[in-house]
């Protein structure tokens, strides 16, 4: 049969996934041979094809690579990578954004005390903050997002028609209301009205929060979150046209919900945010018994 119809067509007129078949088919060879056969190239483009829809399009060959794996399937790199590249299958672009930073203002500025160290030895040591934009028909929205550098985790957001400093704010209440930092913690932004507002930093004082602030112009100041929204934007906006701020709100929900879960983070050891905190926890917890 296999020989007169291709399996992925006979899977899709059975209403049967391709890559189970080809899991359940490699576990058949594998207990009748001692060990595992090695995978066709159509049972590893079903296994591609299959992880680049639920990512969403946004995986390019190395974390393919380690998605495969992390999935049971054991093949090469470079086989990965020219398959992908021979069928199309690659990763959605980047585009340049514009900056939304407003730093024309005589609001008192925090000194930087990360000074581009993005790799604190814990979680909630040092929190990150920015704001991005999302164009819909009924007009813009803004979407601002506390990032704990640990794991890279979105540990809180807020969505609002406007960039008033309780944007902001909102975003940063809703970090704390879930993590319940304990005092000393860093919050990192760039210098803009928002963050700088008395309002804001009010709220930092009383959560015990030192503020931190990038270099004027400098957005390398802040790379994780830029890097985040560079993500979201080519996953929610490229290519696609919001008729509602609702409509956008709940991508963008899913979406920060998906990457905080299940997208694979090259600086984390192509480990998702939550798996890498997960590991943290549980080494500590060993280390302390």
């Amino acid at each position: 049969m296999k020989r007169r119809w291709p399996i992925t067509l006979m899977c899709e007129v059975l209403q049967v996934s391709p890559s189970g078949y080809f899991s359940w088919a490699a576990s058949q060879g594998q207990a009748g041979n001692g060990r595992r056969r090695s995978h066709s190239d159509e049972a590893l483009l079903a296994h591609m094809r299959a992880i680049h829809e639920q990512m969403r399009g946004e995986y390019g060959w190395p974390r393919m690579h380690k998605e495969l794996l992390a999935r049971g399937v054991r093949v090469g790199k470079e086989r990965v990578r020219l398959l992908m590249q021979q069928h199309g299958i690659r990763a959605k672009g980047k585009r340049k954004f514009v900056v939304t930073t407003d730093s024309s203002h005589q609001l008192p500025v925090a000194p930087d005390l990360v000074q581009r160290r993005f790799t604190p030895a814990a979680p909630n040591r040092v929190w990150t903050g920015d704001i991005t934009y999302l164009p819909t028909d009924e007009g813009w929205l803004y979407l601002a997002a506390v990032l704990d550098l640990h794991s890279r985790q979105v540990v809180g957001w807020s969505l609002q028609p406007h960039m008033h400093s309780t944007l902001v704010k909102d975003a940063l209440l809703m970090a704390c209301f879930r993590r319940k930092p304990t005092a000393g913690l860093i919050f990192h932004s760039d210098r803009g009205a928002q963050y700088c507002s008395r309002d804001f930093q009010d709220t930092l004082q009383a959560w015990g929060i030192r503020s931190s602030m990038s270099r004027k112009g400098n957005c390398w100041d802040n790379a994780p979150t830029e890097s985040l929204w560079g993500r979201l934007k080519t996953a929610c906006v490229h290519g696609r046209r919001f008729a509602t701020q609702d409509q956008a709100r709940q991508v963008v929900m899913n979406w920060i919900a998906f990457y905080n879960h299940s997208r694979l983070h090259s600086a984390l050891g192509y480990l998702s945010p939550m798996q890498f905190e997960q590991r943290w926890l549980a080494a500590q917890q060993k280390s302390a018994a």
